[in-house]
């Protein structure tokens, strides 16, 4: 089954860690990518594709005049994956769509807003394993040589050195997991990794339909989301942790006192007097 609607706290536990058993390590290790949504209906696309307008031309504009005016030691390496990792991290529109390893992570994403609580939200696990069996031979060789089941720019640096060429190495469409380099502790405690696709205007979810066996969507009901938030809170997975600095402080600290009552302006005053 494709997509679940769970029901209770335990039965999103068993959807978030299913498969996760992996039987020739005797480990549970899951190969999904994790990507959490704070409403069911937004689509699997990048920054790019929601800048709109004729969006596709302007990647090569937008990364020239990054790259022309950030200084030149925000990157380890001058290859486009470093430059394109660096950019994604400090908001500039790619061709590049966030995910992590962790399930509970994608959970704070899919519960952050409390003004979509009325909303039913959505996490996508997609399996990158099997999604790197469907990648051309030249990437496929370069993952066996190095024994490893996702790319690091490093090594996709030293296989195709320009989005020129990788949108040239098939016919069709494919979609690639990388690993950015640490960049500062937000990529680090977020666990976070990008996917790729050749073609800059695909949104990941069109070419995951032509690929049920690949994935996975677990539907979080809006009357579960303050259960999960606040249990997410306890477990310490909020903004202070993966948004270091005083910007994820001053995030969590509003949601935190943020009112669950109709009126706010009470709500609020109610919370601060039980804080206090």
């Amino acid at each position: 089954m494709q997509e679940v609607t769970v029901t209770s706290w335990s039965h999103l536990q068993d959807e978030l860690f299913e498969d996760a058993w992996n039987s020739d390590l005797g480990r549970f290790r899951s190969r999904y990518a994790f990507r959490g949504l704070s409403d069911r209906n937004y689509r699997l696309e990048t920054t790019l594709i929601r800048l709109g307008g004729d969006y596709a031309p302007l990647e090569r504009h937008l990364l020239r005049n990054f790259k022309k005016y950030a200084r030149r030691n925000v990157v380890e390496q001058d290859s486009i994956w470093h430059w394109l990792s660096v950019a994604q991290h400090y908001g500039l529109p790619t061709r590049l769509l966030d995910w992590t390893y962790s399930p509970y992570v994608a959970l704070h994403f899919a519960t952050a807003n409390i003004t979509h609580f009325d909303q039913d939200g959505a996490i996508w696990a997609v399996n990158y394993l099997k999604a790197h069996q469907l990648l051309p031979r030249r990437l496929r060789k370069k993952l066996e040589e190095e024994g490893a089941n996702v790319f690091t720019v490093e090594m996709l640096s030293e296989t195709v050195s320009s989005l020129q060429e990788f949108i040239r190495l098939s016919s069709g469409d494919f979609a690639l997991f990388f690993e950015p380099p640490s960049i500062d502790d937000r990529i680090t405690n977020q666990f976070g990794f990008f996917s790729v696709m050749p073609d800059s205007t695909s949104a990941l979810n069109r070419w995951l339909v032509r690929h049920p066996h690949l994935w996975r969507r677990i539907i979080i009901p809006g009357s579960l989301k303050w259960e999960i938030r606040d249990k997410l809170d306890q477990a310490n997975i909020t903004e202070r942790v993966l948004f270091p600095g005083l910007d994820g402080l001053s995030s969590w600290l509003k949601r935190q006192y943020s009112p669950k009552s109709e009126r706010p302006e009470l709500g609020l005053v109610e919370k601060i007097e039980k804080s206090a």
